[in-house]
């Protein structure tokens, strides 16, 4: 398994910006697909956004133009920029990760972002 670890969330005001950055235990060649998701209070887990190995990148609707995926092989990272923050993104943002060799993904343990004036 690989071990996952987010880091950058915080307080912003909207419209501003944040970078969250999820580091793992396993250089990033070995994972074939990683990717973020978010719980806000009182609701489900839903899914943000993931890149894929083979250089593929998805994003949910509600976060497409404002937020970029993208991996950094020499720090065995993935990154979440997010632009012109809305109130509704906030929420506790995890990364997850699965090997080549599994079928099930890892996940980390989470870092909030909070949108508020």
């Amino acid at each position: 398994q690989v071990q996952l670890v987010e880091s950058g969330g915080g307080l912003v005001q909207p419209g501003g910006s944040l970078r969250l950055s999820c580091v793992a235990s396993r250089s990033i060649s070995s994972i074939a697909s990683m990717g973020w998701y978010r719980q806000a209070p009182g609701k489900q887990r839903e899914w943000v956004a993931t890149t894929t190995r083979g250089g593929t990148t998805n994003y949910a609707d509600s976060v497409k133009g404002r937020f970029t995926i993208s991996t950094d092989n020499a720090k065995n990272t993935v990154d979440l920029q997010m632009n012109s923050l809305k109130p509704e993104d906030t929420a506790v943002y995890y990364c997850n990760g699965r090997l080549f060799t599994r079928l099930t993904y890892d996940w980390g343990q989470g870092t909030q972002d909070t949108v508020s004036s």
